[in-house]
């Protein structure tokens, strides 16, 4: 579990294809790696990766074909959000996120309001229904409030801090972005459906 609270950028330094997927070099930026161990699982751009080596540059994960399939992808030379997963005694500063992602999104403005950028994103249909205005969204693996909601897309507010400690501010119109929704309306969803 983490928090959708950024801890650092990295930066993917390599990804090597393989027959089942591919594993990637992440450069980890200021992640403090001295308590990670093999095994560990480390959030990248808002997936839950397993640290399958430590490595001076960095960690390797493991990309199977669904981690592939679902997310915006991983490229040398791109720079990621990390978060170390949640221990029991931390702050949950943002919402619980599972680091699995639900679908990928695109970013279709990423206009300045003041000090501040307004975020729209374009979800795949089938996630809309999880998403409300006041609720939790992770974008990249960044924990959001939802200010508003249309038919088809979304928007939040991103304040200097978050444009400054995570990947949000560089993206661009048309960028694909990682989109997790809020556990709580998964599992609202499923007890409702399981209830006739």
């Amino acid at each position: 579990m983490f928090t959708g609270i950024v801890e650092a950028i990295g930066l993917v330094r390599r990804v090597e294809p393989g027959e089942s997927g591919a594993r990637a070099l992440i450069g980890t930026g200021k992640l403090d790696l001295t308590d990670v161990k093999i095994g560990d699982s480390i959030c990248v751009d808002g997936c839950c990766l397993t640290a399958t080596a430590l490595d001076p540059e960095g960690f390797w994960v493991d990309l199977s074909r669904e981690t592939l399939e679902r997310t915006a992808g991983l490229a040398a030379g791109m720079p990621v959000n990390l978060e170390k997963a949640l221990r029991a005694a931390d702050r949950l500063g943002g919402h619980l996120v599972a680091g699995h992602i639900d679908g990928r999104g695109e970013a279709t403005r990423l206009d300045p309001v003041g000090d501040n950028r307004l975020l729209q994103v374009r979800p795949p249909r089938e996630l809309m229904r999880y998403i409300a205005r006041k609720g939790s969204v992770a974008v990249n693996g960044v924990s959001l409030t939802v200010n508003g909601v249309d038919a088809d897309r979304f928007d939040v507010n991103l304040i200097p801090h978050t444009l400054s400690v995570t990947t949000l501010g560089r993206l661009r119109a048309g960028a694909s972005v990682n989109l997790e929704v809020d556990l709580l309306a998964r599992y609202v969803e499923r007890l409702l459906s399981a209830q006739g």
